[in-house]
């Protein structure tokens, strides 16, 4: 642990305030670092704030009313001198700090100090204005009804658009700061009534404790210390671009973390079944959206199987029933058929990384080439099998079909590792990989949470409503899972 630093009091020479900012925050050196001074009242009143993180406009109308003082209130006792200041700036948010640590702070996250000769506290007012584009609908969790808003990279914008959907008294948005250097703003939401106490307590305690220079990757950062993932490629939490999302979560009695710089908004405590499911089911009819849903679960049951199942049947052809005889090569390649598998499956990785990377407008063309040239030349040189080509597009379509992006990566890490006991092991290592693949989910715990919960341990309601997607008017109990205060979620 390391050492706690000192709180340095503002001291009652205003020079000397001038003089710490110079020497250890980069006043005169920094170009967005400023500082107004002005005499209000024949006191020196000195102003600090960050350009390009502060309303300009706000910052001359506080001066402009503090400089009036000199012609309203020339006679005014000493002793009134501060309260006037006080009622003169005219903002909704102003609050008294009474170090310079605190000063700086404030200072470098977007807020303006006002310091006041021979007075030991700062005026430090919310004034706050970060770049950062408008809410617009994310691209990886489009839907085909529903609102086009999503979250952002400003924890003030993000907070509000939980709010705007949430109107509860006792939502709460607990504010805390992370990062030696970054001082990155984390806001934990939760409803008050509703989430259990013992994991707030946990979230806030895990993140208190983190010890680091900056969180410049935020959430993902966050993520790593919160719940200690290691090397384990599935995700152990949720991550929503959608404030609809989000807020449906809250209700439901998780926890929310929220960091300031990124669009993606944390959710606690998460199961594989989380991952699955997607806002387009909720905005479609009961019927439709479990029609979906079902779609959806064959796409990623495709991902993981369909290739361990066609090479373990190409290895042995003997267990192909007679009706589907017609599976397997017609012709032999002189490339083995795992290796094939594999260079395909890595392949569709590159085209995947290459389309991130390329501008839009050209990432369509190169998919297209990739897809009809490559495809067919590799094909045609004897490189591939069709049978190959086919049963690799399905199943990268399939892992295309998982909402979570993170899961369709350690789906197919997994189906990788099946692939290779097969090549080696025939059926035993078919039935020893997908045995070890559930034992491996079974045993993982998020935030003391079982991941495969409500398949194991097996609870029936729960799991019943992740086969059928209920209508809303049914769905009055939140999930046990999340071992919410009060279970209700309508009046009775």
């Amino acid at each position: 642990m390391s050492a706690i630093k000192k709180m340095k009091p503002i001291p009652k020479q205003i020079t000397e305030v001038e003089k710490y900012m110079k020497d250890n925050v980069g006043l005169g050196t920094s170009f967005d670092l400023g500082i107004r001074k002005f005499k209000v009242l024949n006191k020196e009143i000195q102003l600090y704030y960050v350009n390009g993180l502060t309303d300009t406009l706000f910052i001359l109308r506080a001066m402009q009313e503090l400089v009036h003082l000199n012609d309203i209130h020339k006679d005014s006792p000493p002793e009134q001198f501060v309260e006037l200041i006080n009622n003169r700036i005219n903002n909704n948010s102003v609050e008294k700090v009474s170090t310079l640590d605190e000063v700086v702070d404030q200072v470098l996250s977007g807020l303006i100090a006002i310091l006041v000769e021979g007075y030991e506290e700062a005026f430090i007012v919310d004034t706050r204005s970060y770049p950062g584009r408008q809410p617009e609908e994310p691209d990886t969790e489009k839907v085909v009804r529903g609102s086009r808003d999503g979250f952002v990279e400003n924890i003030i914008s993000n907070s509000a658009l939980i709010r705007r959907r949430i109107r509860d008294e006792r939502l709460r948005f607990e504010l805390l700061k992370v990062g030696e250097r970054s001082k990155t703003d984390i806001a934990i939401v939760y409803l008050k009534d509703v989430a259990n106490p013992d994991l707030v307590n946990i979230i806030k305690k895990e993140i208190k404790a983190i010890e680091i220079d900056g969180l410049t990757m935020a959430d993902k950062a966050i993520e790593e210390f919160l719940v200690k993932q290691g090397y384990n490629p599935y995700p152990l939490v949720r991550y929503t671009e959608r404030a609809d999302v989000a807020a449906t979560h809250i209700l439901e009695g998780h926890v929310l973390i929220i960091a300031d710089t990124s669009p993606s908004v944390i959710i606690t405590p998460t199961t594989y079944f989380h991952h699955v499911q997607h806002a387009e089911e909720y905005r479609q009819s009961a019927a439709v959206g479990t029609f979906i849903r079902w779609t959806r679960f064959i796409g990623i049951l495709a991902s993981l199987f369909i290739l361990p199942l066609w090479l373990l049947f190409v290895i042995e052809p003997s267990l192909l029933p007679d009706s589907i005889e017609y599976i397997g090569p017609n012709k032999k390649s002189h490339v083995p058929v795992i290796v094939q598998l594999f260079i395909c499956d890595l392949g569709i990785e590159f085209l995947r990384l290459a389309a991130i990377h390329t501008p839009t407008p050209l990432s369509t063309a190169m998919g297209l080439i990739a897809a009809v040239l490559i495809g067919d030349i590799a094909v045609n040189v004897g490189l591939f099998i069709p049978e190959v080509i086919l049963y690799v597009s399905v199943s990268a379509i399939g892992t295309f079909a998982t909402p979570s992006y993170e899961l369709s990566v350690a789906n197919k890490i997994a189906r990788l590792v099946i692939l290779i006991l097969i090549a080696i092991f025939k059926v035993p290592g078919l039935v020893v990989g997908v045995t070890l693949f559930i034992i491996y989910l079974a045993s993982i715990r998020s935030l003391n949470t079982p991941y495969l919960w409500p398949f194991i341990p097996f609870h029936p309601i729960a799991f019943m409503q992740i086969l059928v997607r209920r209508s809303t008017p049914g769905s009055k109990i939140r999930p046990s899972i999340v071992q919410p205060k009060n279970r209700l979620k309508q009046p009775t």
